[in-house]
């Protein structure tokens, strides 16, 4: 159920408008958290929201409050639930829980085989991600996807995921398995 008043659906063509704001504000955070979330131009975002790989949180004036999108690693043995962020208004509101809960449910009906992991440096994500079925694991039990690691070179601590090859960093990866029949 969408917090109150908040509307989180897929993100689409109509949700464009946002996008420039959503990169803005995920570079801006990473900045003043000094955490590692990698930029994410306006384009990738759009992107996203064209594919249908997006979730996305407005308010019922058509604020944007919030939004996440879903990557495709290694020909799809490895979902990741991405760039979640809120704006600073609507913080502490049930936002964050309701998209990260919206983008797990999209990854699983688009991906029902594929692993479904997360990283972040971020208690709060840890949390989400727990009462969600994921569990803590080492970075050799998620992608191996070259183009994944290189979504980190924008992260201020990418220099420590260098120095330690890509085993371990300051985020935390955690891994939902899917149940296969």
């Amino acid at each position: 159920m969408d917090p109150e008043g908040f509307i989180i659906r897929i993100a689409g063509q109509m949700d464009e408008q946002y996008a420039a704001a959503i990169s803005a504000e995920t570079e801006r955070s990473a900045i003043e958290r000094g955490s590692g979330i990698s930029k994410r131009p306006a384009s990738c975002i759009i992107q996203k929201m064209r594919e249908g790989k997006a979730v996305i949180a407005v308010t019922e004036a058509g604020e944007w409050a919030g939004f996440s999108y879903i990557e495709v690693w290694s020909n799809g043995e490895f979902v990741s639930n991405s760039g979640l962020i809120v704006a600073p208004a609507f913080r502490r509101t049930g936002v964050a829980a309701a998209i990260k809960e919206r983008i797990f449910q999209l990854s699983r009906a688009l991906y029902p085989q594929a692993k479904i992991f997360s990283i972040t440096t971020g208690l709060a994500i840890m949390k989400m991600n727990a009462r969600l079925g994921f569990e803590p694991v080492t970075f050799n039990e998620i992608t191996k996807d070259a183009a994944f690691w290189e979504g980190c070179k924008s992260c201020v601590n990418h220099s420590i995921l260098q120095s330690k090859k890509c085993k371990n960093c300051l985020c935390t990866a955690m891994l939902y398995m899917p149940e296969i029949v």
